[in-house]
């Protein structure tokens, strides 16, 4: 059924504390972006095989989602403010300090003070889209926000593999920008408090449901946002890994590229038409495109047009599903609980990248990055048809 088309008041750019918002996503996801493929290089360069280099992102992966359960419990004992600059210092940091070693052990504690910080970021970016807009509004500023977090990985994705081959150094040194956030972070985080003492009065008289329910109503974005992360995880860690580095920088463009337009592109119509719809689609359009990737890399070979095929298609349901599912949390629960929601999704969303790096990394050390590739195709299949089945149900 058609919806409304929400009214249109003043740009989303100009509400209050949203460009504070995009200007620290850009340099928080720009550290996290140059360092999501090298540090598994830099891992290798110290002799860790497959499996040891999709234990970094792994690890980091873990850290960030162990962090996150806990950050609404912090934004509301701390504050937005300190809570927001804590969390774009711990990313930035530790990223100059992968230049004193590339022994395994150091990289993966490294990697944990990195996802600690991630995890502050990505709780707090998502949520505060939904604490600054208001809802019928929610898939196109989901959109924005998506584009200041893709830019950067569209750009720096690519060129990570090549500038890590120029220098190491160089790639660590990039990967300390988002500590250069910290006066965006104290900027949106003043705004944030100041939002959150005008709600707590106005909530204070009412009672919200159980935080049992708050988390069953999102479980399905979740499971969703966890089976395409999972894929999306896996080519961002390994495609420097099983093509040259000209191919991985043609492939990960074409993956970042499409997630960034289609993560913007998407959230009119998730505004317009609901996200459920559309999710089962691109689910299988997921799984389309990493078949093609399982192929393009067969028999230790490289088929370059069908692995940039493959990684478009997959960079197309990844960027899409990642605004879809958003939009789908936050409006299953009320508003006081969007901070749980937020951290519930990027509990999924960074859940799936973890997975990603670590299954296909072990799949691919016993036997090849081909049969893992296809190993994560099947799971977006059996995810696809889980949305198609609790549809028909609520339909009934």
């Amino acid at each position: 059924m058609r919806r409304p088309a929400p009214a249109s008041p003043e740009p989303i750019t100009t509400v209050p504390g949203f460009r504070p918002l995009l200007a620290m996503s850009a340099l928080g996801f720009a550290g996290y972006a140059l360092l999501l493929p090298s540090v598994p290089l830099w891992a290798v360069r110290g002799g860790a095989d497959e499996g040891g280099a999709g234990l970094v992102n792994a690890v980091l992966m873990l850290a960030t989602v162990l962090t996150q359960t806990t950050v609404p419990t912090a934004l509301r004992r701390i504050g937005w403010r300190p809570v927001l600059i804590a969390g774009v210092l711990l990313l930035g940091v530790p990223s100059l300090l992968f230049m004193t070693t590339d022994q395994l052990p150091w990289l993966l504690a490294l990697s944990a003070v990195r996802g600690t910080g991630f995890a502050i970021l990505t709780v707090c970016g998502s949520s505060a889209v939904a604490a600054l807009v208001d809802g019928p509004r929610h898939g196109r500023a989901i959109g924005l926000y998506g584009l200041s977090i893709a830019f950067p990985q569209l750009v720096l994705v690519p060129s990570a593999a090549w500038i890590a081959d120029l220098d190491f150094r160089v790639a660590f040194t990039l990967g300390a920008l988002p500590a250069l956030a910290v006066p965006f972070a104290a900027a949106l985080g003043r705004r944030l408090d100041r939002l959150d003492a005008e709600e707590t009065e106005e909530a204070s008289a009412t009672a919200g449901p159980g935080r049992g329910r708050v988390v069953l109503a999102l479980v399905m974005p979740s499971l969703v946002l966890l089976a395409v992360t999972t894929p999306g995880g896996a080519l961002l860690t390994f495609a420097p890994q099983f093509a040259g580095a000209a191919l991985a920088v043609a492939g990960l463009l074409a993956f970042t590229g499409t997630t960034a337009l289609s993560r913007w592109g998407i959230g009119s119509f998730a505004d317009r038409y609901g996200p459920r719809v559309f999710m089962a689609p691109l689910l299988a359009v997921c799984a389309a495109g990493l078949v093609l990737c399982a192929w393009a890399v067969a028999d230790g070979g490289t088929r370059p047009v069908v692995l940039v095929l493959g990684m478009a298609l997959v960079g197309t349901a990844y960027g899409s599903l990642q605004n879809l599912t958003l939009v789908a949390a936050f409006a299953a629960v009320p508003q006081r609980a969007h901070s749980t929601a937020s951290a519930v999704w990027n509990i999924g969303f960074d859940a799936g990248t973890g997975l990603g790096s670590l299954v296909v990394g072990f799949v691919a050390a016993g036997t090849s990055f081909s049969v893992g590739l296809l190993t994560t195709a099947v799971v977006c299949v059996v995810a696809a048809g889980a949305v198609l089945a609790v549809r028909g149900r609520t339909a009934r």
